[in-house]
């Protein structure tokens, strides 16, 4: 009598496992390939294809190359590139080398200003028969010398020496504001009984005075800032005689 068999029964040594397993689940469908596979087989020594070479790195290049290839930046200025020669009028060349023309001074005329730079020389001052130097030291003497000496200077000395009535014009108005002092200070030491102030005053004056005609002597600028409205008046006022 045949075992009874359900159909959950897999025992692979069945062998009507396959038929009743087909009978109950369908047959399965067998999958065929369209063509046979083929075994491999390599390609003969020689016949590789060619693979392309492999590109040689490119050189490092430097920054500022880099930066001329590059868009340009408003931050970066450009590179600096000298200009070229000058053309002479008929294009046939570069105008030669010249040396810087020398411009020479204007002479001096009856508008000309003064220039305290300049240093004084021994040439005779017109009409008044003294050298230059000479006569821009006077108008500085103390005791009343300096005073006199300005006044004539600025009355014979031509508009065209302009050193000469520069010195003489600041001279007198120097001297001029030293008498005002000194008169100042004689009405305060009348009042207070005390010379002293006016003392220092007299004292000081001198040494000023002195100084200036050192300074002028030696060519050095000398020029009194708080005088400069004074002594252009004078000048202006004080006309040469003929």
């Amino acid at each position: 009598m045949p075992d009874k068999r359900s159909k959950y029964d897999t025992d692979p040594l069945d062998p009507n496992f396959v038929r009743r397993t087909d009978e109950v689940f369908g047959r399965t469908a067998e999958v065929e390939t369209d063509r046979p596979t083929e075994p491999f087989r390599p390609e003969p020594f020689g016949t590789e294809p060619l693979r392309p070479e492999p590109r040689p790195a490119e050189p490092t290049r430097r920054f500022d190359e880099q930066i001329a290839d590059s868009y340009p930046s408003v931050f970066i200025p450009p590179p600096y590139q000298s200009p070229p020669p000058p053309r002479n009028a008929a294009g046939l060349g570069a105008v030669p080398h010249q040396p810087p023309a020398v411009v020479q001074p204007p002479p001096p005329g009856p508008h000309t200003p003064y220039d305290p730079q300049a240093a004084a020389g021994r040439r005779k001052v017109a009409k008044l028969g003294l050298e230059e130097r000479v006569a821009i030291v006077l108008p500085y003497a103390p005791f009343y010398i300096g005073l006199v000496a300005a006044l004539i200077e600025l009355l014979v000395v031509p508009r065209e020496e302009t050193r000469t009535r520069f010195h003489a014009a600041q001279g007198l108005a120097l001297q001029l504001a030293i008498l005002a002092g000194a008169f100042a200070f004689g009405i305060v030491s009348s009042v207070t009984n005390s010379g002293l102030g006016g003392t220092l005053f007299g004292l000081a004056s001198f040494i000023f005075l002195l100084v200036s005609m050192w300074r002028v002597w030696e060519g050095k600028p000398h020029h009194v800032a708080p005088l400069e409205d004074a002594t252009a008046y004078l000048d202006r006022r004080i006309t040469p005689t003929r």
